[in-house]
């Protein structure tokens, strides 16, 4: 294109030297990044502008360098006209570009010329709106509010640059009481035309209403902009992982932290991606408190544990007529309060911390977020969900655990007919976290937690109650395993010497060390609780071996009739359980004088039978497959060191002295 002859066209062209309808064609028609100044020039006629500023919107986000025209047209252009364009420019350019991560945003080429990043697009136009809320003398102002406030969260990437953008909309349009915090400060800063830009530049609303805001007017836009903040937290921390609830068991239990290899607090302190991800919820937390949301009363709690699951509130703003009609995202207020327990526990901020316990409140919240499809749920929004698990770390390391701590829990049900006690709900729920968390450091958070919240069930019965059925029924070889572990701890924890902790506790297979329980204020030694109030606790004896042993070492006799592939096959899915269940072996009979209270009479014959000794002939099987080359050991993957492992655990397992005596 010719800039020389688009530059004089577009000057000579304008109104009144044509109409309107005429010069807009062809200042489309002559659209380039040479031609801009001089386009930005013709815009200060405010009256041109008003006409046909609106239509330029689309063109001129896509062309780079195109910011100062645009800010004009916000500033000159019919506000009413130009938001319902800007809202549909985004929508369309989202639908456009997709979704591109912070690494794909760079600007590249298109037809020989240089294209515009989404991110600067959202950027650009979201700076607009800044502008042109301002401009609306209207009754009802937060019904374009609640729109362009929808639209800009269904466009949204959580980035660093979008989400500082949002952030300087909403502090621009909410009065910017403060700035940010200097503290845990995100670096990433964009471009804020309002902030910066001169206000007195701005036109009036041609169409300003006669009428004044209606009374609420000024309190339903602050609550829509608390919304719209605690949705796109929530949609930042669900892509964006923060780690908090890994970073508080490191911080809790320092010494389980392996020797030599960087923690995930360090890495947070360190590591400038990491570091700003802290930042940027820091931010976004800093904006909610701004709006109101800065204390954690008991209203706030009911809502967030007993209240709807609001998951898209800003799309139910139609017929509000007060504040309170505007939901907030539930979301969004489990990770503000994780962030506030979290953040108040690992760096000593100043937050408030909620006045709840594991019993009733974060069960409920549990169930609110769980009780349905629990996989799609967690997939969808793994960071809320850690949140979850972040707040039930923190409730138990602070020994909340039940509301009415004299009260037992033994015979709270779900269900007035479901025999389920609350402590087996609450466990069911975070095994179902353990398994379906992308994310193995939440995964391995929750088993945590899970073995915690066992430990704390003041019911011995109930207990093993738990245990048994996750091994009778749970489809999960790394949970199976957990729960081995769990008993293991119970047998340690009843026995003579009740106040020692286990020490060095195997973890399941590919997961990290699972930190012991530590008894908080208050609470029981696990050996000295029972059902009946005494000290005859079921796992001091031979009952829980008795009750789990067969699904602790169930019958392997069928593997006998399982070919190469199929022994690969099912050592492969249960290696984590196979290799723990060997592990209690060697626990059990390596020190049989020591556990001879807790084992059942002639339990290592039987276990010899029925388990190990099928279970060795399929390993050595399989070894020799491999040996032989009928199976290849790359087809093995992790299953092959894990063989090795297994193999050493049965021989020494066949050695111990307490289990030799069934030949």
């Amino acid at each position: 294109m010719d800039s020389e002859k688009a530059i004089a066209a577009i000057k000579e062209a304008k109104p009144p030297a044509t109409d309107r309808f005429t010069y807009l064609t062809i200042v489309e028609s002559n659209l380039s990044p040479a031609v801009l100044p001089t386009l930005n020039e013709v815009l200060q006629d405010a009256e041109l502008t008003q006409e046909i500023g609106w239509d330029l919107v689309y063109n001129l986000a896509n062309l780079p360098g195109s910011d100062e025209c645009l800010e004009t047209i916000a500033r000159l252009g019919n506000p009413r006209e130009v938001i319902l364009k800007v809202l549909e420019t985004l929508e369309l350019l989202s639908q456009d570009d997709g979704y591109q991560s912070d690494d794909e945003s760079e600007a590249g080429e298109t037809n020989g010329e240089k294209s515009v990043p989404f991110n600067q697009k959202f950027i650009t136009l979201v700076n607009m709106l800044s502008i042109l809320h301002k401009r609306i003398k209207t009754k009802y102002p937060s019904r374009f509010l609640a729109t362009s406030l929808q639209t800009i969260y269904n466009t949204y990437r959580p980035n660093h640059e979008m989400t500082a953008a949002v952030i300087n909309l909403v502090r621009s349009l909410a009065g910017n009481k403060r700035p940010p915090l200097p503290s845990r400060k995100s670096s990433v800063n964009v471009a804020n035309p309002d902030q910066h830009g001169d206000a007195t530049k701005n036109a009036p609303d041609p169409e300003a209403d006669k009428e004044t805001e209606g009374p609420t007017e000024s309190a339903i836009q602050e609550r829509l902009l608390l919304s719209f903040a605690t949705c796109i937290l929530e949609s930042f921390v669900n892509k964006n992982d923060v780690a908090w609830a890994p970073r508080l068991l490191e911080f809790h239990n320092p010494d389980k932290i392996v020797p030599g290899r960087k923690t995930l607090m360090a890495r947070f302190r360190d590591e400038k991606e990491l570091s700003e991800k802290d930042g940027a919820v820091g931010q976004l937390v800093a904006l909610i408190a701004d709006l109101g949301l800065s204390s954690c009363g008991k209203n706030f709690l009911s809502q967030v544990s007993e209240g709807p699951l609001h998951t898209d509130p800003l799309s139910k703003t139609e017929d509000i007529s007060k504040p309170e009609d505007i939901g907030l995202s539930t979301g969004g207020c489990v990770i503000l309060l994780a962030y506030w327990v979290f953040s108040t526990t690992v760096f000593d901020s100043d937050h408030p911390v909620p006045d709840m316990h594991m019993f009733p409140n974060h069960l409920a919240m549990l169930e609110k977020f769980l009780q349905g499809d629990a996989e799609d749920q967690i997939q969808k929004a793994p960071g809320t969900v850690q949140a979850l698990v972040t707040i039930g770390l923190w409730l138990h390391d602070n020994g909340l655990i039940s509301a009415i701590p004299k009260a037992s829990l033994v015979n709270q049900t779900s269900s007035p007919d479901g025999p389920t006690s609350d402590y087996m709900s609450y466990i069911l729920f975070v095994t179902l976290v353990a398994v379906f968390h992308p994310q193995l450091h939440v995964r391995n958070a929750a088993s945590c937690l899970a073995g915690q919240v066992l430990h704390a069930d003041p019911a011995d019965d109930d207990r093993l109650k738990i245990l048994y059925d996750l091994l009778e029924n749970c489809d999960y070889a790394s949970l199976k395993a957990c729960a081995v572990t769990w008993l293991r701890e119970e047998l340690i924890a009843a026995g003579p010497s009740a106040q020692a902790a286990p020490q060095n506790l195997a973890a399941p297979n590919n997961q990290a060390p699972l930190p012991s329980r530590t008894l908080q204020p208050g609470s029981a030694t696990p050996g000295t609780r029972s059902r009946a109030g005494t000290n005859m606790n079921v796992f001091a004896g031979p009952q829980a071996l008795e009750t789990v042993q067969y699904v602790v070492f169930p019958n392997m006799d069928s593997l006998k009739e399982q070919d190469v592939q199929e022994l690969v096959n099912y050592l492969g899915t249960n290696a984590p359980f196979i290799l723990q269940a060997a592990n209690f072996g060697l626990f059990l009979w390596s020190s049989a004088d020591k556990w001879r209270r807790v084992l059942p009479l002639n339990l290592d014959a039987t276990v010899k039978e029925r388990w190990f000794a099928p279970l060795k002939d399929a390993v050595a099987k399989v070894k020799t497959a491999v040996d032989s080359g009928e199976v290849e050991g790359q087809e093995l993957g992790s299953l092959q060191f894990d063989l090795d492992v297994l193999g050493e655990r049965l021989s020494r397992l066949e050695a111990a002295e307490g289990f030799a005596v069934a030949k």
